[in-house]
């Protein structure tokens, strides 16, 4: 990383860091049940990995082949993610496999508040010092949108999930969904790649 790559993330940590001390809740409002967080987790995993063993060096690449003026070949990695994703991403990088020690470094886990916040205070707009790769499940679908995925009903006391995810900073930016069913006790994959109404509710 650069000097100003390594200081903007070396604050954002700070910022982070500082804002979780202390004793506050006991867990964020509307929080999952204990069951709902772990299949969030095991789909949030499954994807860490594959996106750190798959994607990420290629996506590197094509940022360093772009080579864009005053762009860092070797930026820091942003990843927006919710709490239990933050544990996923941190739980990833304790192993000494050498492809996430030598990241371990130069990527961080916050929730979309904290990279919001952080990057209206300290703007990076054209990614030129990191790249922000985000990773959630929006585990309340609107019933508004149940129309969209009637090519896979629902049966009673289940529910739809949507798993989004994207990277900007190599390229163009990439975003993506999948489909998810929630029965109360499985998260099952319905289809991945589907395509979403431009109007999000």
């Amino acid at each position: 990383m650069s000097q100003a790559s390594r200081e903007w993330l070396a604050g954002l940590r700070q910022r982070i860091a500082a804002m979780r001390r202390g004793p506050g809740p006991a867990g964020p409002a509307g929080a999952p049940p204990p069951a709902a967080a772990a299949a969030e987790r095991m789909i949030l995993a499954a994807h860490l990995a594959l996106w750190i063993d798959h994607d990420l060096l290629p996506l590197l690449a094509e940022r360093r082949a772009e080579a864009l003026s005053g762009s860092d070949p070797d930026p820091a990695i942003v990843i927006t993610t919710s709490a239990g994703g933050i544990a996923v991403v941190e739980d990833s990088l304790a192993h000494d496999e050498p492809l996430r020690a030598s990241l371990r470094e130069r990527i961080v886990a916050v929730t979309e508040r904290e990279y919001r916040d952080w990057t209206r205070d300290h703007p990076d707009p054209a990614h030129l010092g990191h790249v922000n790769h985000w990773s959630w499940v929006k585990m309340r679908v609107p019933q508004a949108r149940h129309a969209e995925f009637a090519a896979h009903p629902l049966g009673d006391g289940e529910s739809y999930w949507l798993h989004r995810t994207g990277t900007t900073g190599c390229g163009g930016e990439r975003r993506y969904c999948h489909l998810w069913k929630w029965n109360g006790t499985v998260a099952t994959l319905l289809e991945p790649f589907v395509a979403e109404n431009v109007r999000r509710l």
